[in-house]
């Protein structure tokens, strides 16, 4: 049998990126899926966020695979929609099982207020992770069946690098690390209903959040092998990995979650885990 047969997931940010690969891998494994994503721009952030259409693919790829899907589009700072969405996706899907509050904003507009961009990077990014938990949780005890919660941080939520003086770029790390705080006290908090709660904590992985012009001009260039930008710009030891790999693939981080939400890792619980090619050991 497939680890998630007959079990929902609701995953945050599913419109691509990470979010689509944890849909899709968890849908391969035999999960419906609540995808949900905001789907609109946000001022601050210096590239495209997803659209519908991209949350439309979503849907179709995990329908691909055999599964049923609720697409929603909601922002995650909301936490009455993200409340509706949930409140929906039950009951058209029958319950759920696994909770990943994956949705997050990174590289924020240079011409930005700074102070906005700070507050957006809490917002979107710790906020963001609170209110969908809460939104989902609720259900979860209900149930009385017990779950997995997954975060989504980053290896800048574990060491005192990323951060440059920048509203976005400290407000980045402060709610990564954030996370891994709400990881911790969520996991004591749930487990006497049998609910875990880990986070994954990748490097840079090979999503639109990464592969962008923003980006690259940050880096003087598109990242090469050796982490380095084509023209300076911002130092490459920030991001390099110990292992020869300038970028994760999603589908890493989607097999780490995977085996976090699985009964595999039925006594794993309060884990940062990094998926980070060895940037931390640097």
């Amino acid at each position: 049998m497939r680890r998630f047969e007959g079990r929902t997931v609701f995953v945050t940010g599913a419109a691509r990126g990470q979010g689509r690969s944890h849909a899709v891998r968890l849908a391969r494994e035999g999960a419906d899926v609540l995808a949900v994503d905001v789907c609109a721009p946000l001022g601050t952030v210096a590239y495209p966020l997803a659209t519908p259409a991209d949350l439309a693919e979503t849907a179709r790829l995990v329908e691909a695979e055999g599964r049923r899907v609720v697409p929603a589009q909601a922002d995650v700072r909301d936490a009455d929609a993200l409340g509706a969405a949930v409140a929906d996706g039950v009951a058209r899907l029958g319950g759920l099982d696994v909770v990943l509050a994956n949705a997050g904003i990174g590289l924020m507009d240079p011409a930005a207020d700074p102070r906005q961009a700070f507050r957006d990077q809490l917002d979107v990014n710790l906020v963001g992770v609170w209110n969908t938990v809460h939104a989902a949780v609720p259900v979860l005890v209900e149930q009385g069946r017990g779950g997995a919660v997954v975060l989504t941080s980053s290896a800048f939520g574990l060491t005192g690098r990323g951060g440059d003086g920048s509203g976005g770029g400290d407000g980045y790390v402060a709610s990564k690390h954030g996370v891994v705080g709400l990881m911790r006290t969520f996991a004591t908090w749930l487990a006497p209903h049998g609910i875990r709660v880990n986070c994954v904590n990748p490097s840079g992985v090979a999503t639109p959040m990464v592969l962008n012009p923003a980006v690259e001009a940050l880096f003087g260039g598109p990242l090469t092998e050796d982490g380095d930008g084509g023209g300076g710009g911002k130092d490459p030891d920030d991001v390099a990995n110990l292992l020869d790999v300038t970028l994760v693939d999603p589908g890493d981080v989607s097999a780490a979650v995977a085996f976090l939400a699985s009964d595999e890792a039925r006594y794993v619980t309060g884990v940062a885990l990094p998926v980070d090619a060895g940037m931390l050991v640097r």
